[in-house]
């Protein structure tokens, strides 16, 4: 088990249940850092008394220095260089990538090469740029522990048994718009689509989640993670979000990791890992499920599903453009400037219209990353 650690993105959802799986597991936190909601970080820099702070917000930054006079706590600079000098300050054995975004691209580089294992909440990290990323993790012998419940299901599936790989089978709830067509999803309000009916999570993941993109994203991470091709990966649609993940392995046998849905357990895992510790979350009754169902998904009915799906086949710097026109388009869904089924339509038109690279460098990633939002923006805005 680690002994600390430093949680990029401390007040979003999964930042918040490590802070609460790090108090259970008494792991000392040696940085807390946040977007602007310096409110929530105060309160738990004075439980839990961190070294290190910063807000990646200019004007919570300079608030939050105002606010740290006196108490000994170090703010570190505002934006990108806060999250890059938390990955890689001293005395933290793993660093929890939880901010959302491609933001966590370089911090996780950092710690990478800093020697830390990471706890991979951050997907878009592998999304953008996942065979650079594991290449360099596998050079410097870094851990990359996964924290989205699908990833870390089939890691502890495939633990000693890597070889014997047959096929990835990744699951999904569908949403709330499960079996809907795209008529009947035209006028789904943002309202609507954060009403997730089985987790609860941050409004972009669960906007992500109603589309499907999310499901795609994890597809490629999937890809990047456990070194397989897209064809070694089946989603399937599972609506109790109790199977969270299994493998299929070369004989046949299908090995699953089934649990309540309860992001606190993959947290736990991932800075527990090798080892296993007692959890204070509900066990999973069997003999209270009704029943468990899989199906295929309708790819025609979850564009962004396909799409990302096409997007992983095709490599280079297609994700990354899809991963960025994704995130403004979800923005722009939220503040009611651009229509649910219009997200899809946006990424598309995103992903066809910014030029190519068949082995993009980080630069090229990050260009890419930047005028993907330059289209939307100018596009639907």
């Amino acid at each position: 088990m680690v002994k600390s650690v430093a949680i990029l993105g401390s007040t979003g959802s999964i930042g918040r249940q490590t802070v609460s799986v790090c108090r259970d597991l008494g792991i000392s936190v040696r940085a807390l850092t946040t977007n602007r909601n310096i409110e929530l970080l105060l309160e738990q820099a004075k439980l839990l008394r961190p070294a290190y702070v910063a807000a990646c917000d200019l004007d919570a930054s300079l608030e939050l220095e105002r606010l740290m006079i006196g108490t000994g706590i170090t703010v570190l600079p505002a934006g990108e260089d806060g999250l890059r000098c938390a990955a890689a300050i001293p005395g933290v054995d793993c660093v929890v990538t939880a901010v959302s975004g491609a933001v966590g691209l370089r911090p996780t580089i950092d710690a990478i090469y800093a020697g830390r294992r990471i706890a991979l909440a951050n997907k878009e990290t592998l999304v953008c740029a996942g065979d650079m990323v594991m290449k360099l993790a596998r050079a410097q012998g870094a851990e990359l522990i996964p924290v989205d419940s699908e990833h870390s299901a089939i890691f502890q599936c495939l633990a000693g048994r890597e070889r014997e790989l047959e096929k990835i089978l990744l699951t999904g709830s569908g949403g709330p718009f499960r079996g809907k067509t795209r008529g009947e999803t035209s006028s789904v309000t943002p309202e609507q689509a954060l009403r997730h009916p089985n987790w609860s999570m941050g409004p972009k993941i669960t906007v992500d989640s109603a589309t499907m993109m999310n499901k795609g994203l994890e597809f490629i991470e999937a890809m990047h993670l456990f070194g397989v091709t897209p064809d070694d990966i089946e989603v399937l649609i599972h609506p109790e979000s109790v199977v969270h993940s299994a493998v299929e392995l070369v004989d046949g046998t299908v090995i699953a990791q089934l649990g309540v849905a309860d992001m606190r357990l993959p947290i736990q895992y991932a800075l527990t890992w090798p080892e296993r510790r007692g959890s204070s979350c509900k066990r999973l009754e069997l003999t209270e499920l009704a029943g468990l169902h899989f199906m295929k998904p309708q790819l025609e009915n979850t564009p962004c599903l396909a799409l990302a799906m096409e997007c992983a086949r095709r490599g280079g710097n297609s994700a990354a453009v899809m991963n960025a026109a994704n995130e403004e388009a979800v923005h722009l869904f939220l503040k009611r400037r651009l229509g649910y089924n219009e997200i899809y339509d946006c990424v598309a038109e995103a992903v066809a219209g910014i030029g190519f690279i068949e082995e993009p460098g980080l630069e090229d990633i990050i260009e890419s990353d930047g005028e993907a939002r330059r289209f939307v923006k100018e596009r639907y805005t």
